[in-house]
């Protein structure tokens, strides 16, 4: 009798650990935690963490789009803000965290749809740089692949407006 018992609980904590594996492995950015950059501050890197911060993100934004749109990397061209570190940290979130290719961001945006608890910070900063990133890209396109890219930058849009409003539709 005690042997069913003790294989009953096993399996039943089998199945734990095996939901718990499957749904932790889900990140929204998988990347972020293997940044190739070997700096142990750069496991799972984040820009902001105050409103200099935020206001230092426009001015480099305002910076980088030009750029993007002729290149499509991140490359700032004013030499004092490109040398800041927090500059830096942006470049490496932009290039070696945030999606890039049409069917990641389409992913992404499929993933943020189904999901129902809010976003973490790092996540929600890194969807408005994937929405970013969209945004340029579909001014830069045109015809079928403009569509894409818009269809892609609506699905961020209505995830992270449904993240700041969880009650509306």
């Amino acid at each position: 009798m005690m042997s069913w018992k003790v294989v009953v609980v096993s399996f039943y904590y089998y199945q734990l650990c095996t939901w718990a594996t499957s749904h932790r492995s889900r990140a929204l950015f998988p990347l972020a935690s293997r940044v190739k950059r070997g700096l142990a501050e750069m496991v799972n890197p984040i820009f902001h963490n105050s409103v200099e911060d935020v206001n230092l993100l426009f001015e480099i934004l305002l910076a980088w789009l030009p750029v993007l749109e002729e290149s499509g990397s991140f490359c700032i061209p004013d030499e004092e803000l490109a040398s800041m570190r927090q500059t830096q940290k942006l470049g490496l979130i932009c290039e070696d965290v945030l999606p890039q290719r049409l069917t990641d961001i389409r992913r992404l945006g499929a993933h943020l749809s189904r999901r129902q608890a809010p976003l973490r910070r790092e996540d929600f900063e890194r969807t408005v740089l994937t929405m970013v990133y969209t945004a340029s890209r579909m001014a830069n396109t045109t015809g079928h692949q403009r569509e894409a890219w818009a269809d892609s930058f609506v699905s961020l849009y209505r995830a992270v407006k449904q993240d700041l409003s969880p009650g509306t539709p």
